[in-house]
């Protein structure tokens, strides 16, 4: 190990979790109660031996004492802190850090609680819109839609019992590279499952299941992967369910809504993964050099299937390159997020105008590459792509949409897409959002920091039309 891993709260969770006294548990491990002690006040980091005591005594994935978890809990702190600051003092980055590592249980409940504020402004925002159109309206809560993005956010966008339930059921119906996978799983829901299947060209639906007439309905006029997915998620969500029930169990989500959310999200996790085996998928993305388009034409996927699937290869003692995967519609909005990097996503606000995703909107079908820079220094490797859904029909407008994946640049030369750039070279600037962006020279900053004053020179107009206050 060429780092030092500290693991300190999650070995205090899992502990008392389980109700193993201090004694006990040091024995399960090889340990001496002192050494324990000293782990679990994140005194002491875990050694390689350590680590995988850990791992078999309390039997749960290796990603659960990952180091990226605390960064990733780092970065959503310092985004609330700033935006709860507004323009006040902000907790220095050492204090977060030592938050996030030492309690990371209260870090979250903060999160929740910002949240929560947040949610309620922005209800209050739109009820004096509507008092001041003199209209009615209803603000619907995204907050079952974050609590679901946080739970795959903080598995690091892995299931194992779900991914490897998926792998099995795969070798069970037969799918095979270059093999028509709607032809394949048609047949298993005829002959296994006793489904009459349907085809309909009636509007957006896309699947339709009649349980007492044992009928599913698809919509025709659908690209065949998207037929498949469809088939696929009703096979998972029949055949593993109690696998799914149980993470929704172990979940806790607060609310009904989120249980609804996360389980049709866990439902396209594992029909992504009986699509894309992760033995197969994750070989045949090292062979192909993760190129997208040679992955779907092998697997019978869209680039939208692929680039998600690739975004989940963690799977402990055979990951994948770690990337991050993110859709975001024609406003900017993101609609999906996934990521195995450290990659950060804006929660609240627009994402950064200098990252590529943006001009993906004018570039249809090709892929845009960058080299990009955050502020912490971290470069990564940033690919964009304009897809459009197409809604078969004249009077219904398409749906269209941004793909954008990606990895660190140490990872880079693993990826197709790398070719000819030169990963050395001037990177592009980037940030999460201008709200806690840290740059002082960014043309494009649309408004200032909140955790920053700003002055308004009366007597020159440069491209922003202010200046930022120091840092705090």
């Amino acid at each position: 190990m060429d780092y030092k891993q500290f693991v300190g709260p999650t070995v205090r969770t899992l502990r008392e979790e389980r109700g193993w006294k201090l004694d006990a548990c040091a024995r399960r491990l090889g340990i001496s109660v002192s050494y324990l002690s000293q782990i679990e006040a994140n005194k002491r980091p875990v050694t390689a031996r350590v680590l995988v005591a850990l791992v078999e005594a309390f039997d749960v994935p290796a990603g659960a004492f990952d180091a990226d978890t605390a960064q990733l809990l780092i970065s959503d702190l310092r985004e609330a802190v700033a935006d709860a600051s507004r323009g006040g003092d902000a907790a220095p980055l050492s204090e977060l850090r030592q938050v996030a590592q030492v309690a990371p249980t209260f870090a979250r409940k903060f999160l929740d609680l910002h949240r929560a504020n947040h949610q309620l402004r922005e209800r209050l925002r739109l009820t004096e819109e509507a008092v001041a159109l003199d209209e009615t309206t209803a603000a619907s809560s995204l907050l079952p839609y974050e609590e679901v993005r946080d739970f795959f956010h903080y598995k690091d966008n892995y299931l194992d019992a779900l991914d490897r339930a998926a792998e099995d059921l795969a070798r069970e119906i037969g799918l095979e590279p270059d093999a028509p996978a709607e032809v394949l799983l048609e047949m298993y829901l005829r002959e296994r499952l006793g489904l009459i299947i349907r085809r309909s060209g009636a509007g957006d639906l896309m699947r339709r299941y009649d349980p007492e007439a044992h009928e599913l309905t698809l919509n025709a006029a659908q690209p065949a992967t998207t037929r498949a997915f469809q088939m696929a998620f009703h096979i998972v969500a029949t055949s593993l369910g109690d696998l799914i029930e149980a993470e929704l169990a172990r979940a806790r989500f607060r609310s009904p809504e989120a249980v609804d959310v996360c389980r049709v999200g866990l439902g396209n996790y594992a029909a992504g993964a009986l699509l894309m085996p992760y033995g197969r998928f994750a070989q045949a993305a090292k062979a192909r050099r993760h190129d997208v388009e040679q992955l779907a034409l092998m697997f019978g996927a869209s680039l939208e299937q692929v680039c998600h699937r690739l975004s989940t290869l963690q799977r402990p003692g055979d990951r994948g390159v770690p990337l991050y995967f993110v859709r975001l519609d024609y406003a900017g909005n993101i609609t999906k997020r996934h990521s195995a990097t450290r990659f950060q996503f804006a929660r609240f606000g627009g994402a950064c105008p200098m990252w590529n995703v943006h001009e993906a909107v004018g570039a249809p079908d090709r892929f845009l590459v960058q080299v990009a820079e955050m502020p912490d220094g971290a470069r990564y490797l940033c690919i964009a792509r304009n897809v459009v859904k197409s809604s078969e029909s004249y009077l219904t407008p398409d749906r269209r949409y941004v793909l954008g994946f990606g990895c660190e640049i140490g990872h880079a030369h693993e990826l197709v897409y790398s070719e000819g750039v030169d990963l050395k070279g001037p990177a592009t600037p980037i940030g999460v959002s201008c709200r806690i962006c840290e740059r002082d020279d960014c043309a494009q900053r649309a408004f200032p920091p909140v955790d920053r004053g700003l002055h308004v020179p009366r007597h020159e107009r440069r491209t922003v039309p202010f200046r930022l206050g120091p840092r705090g």
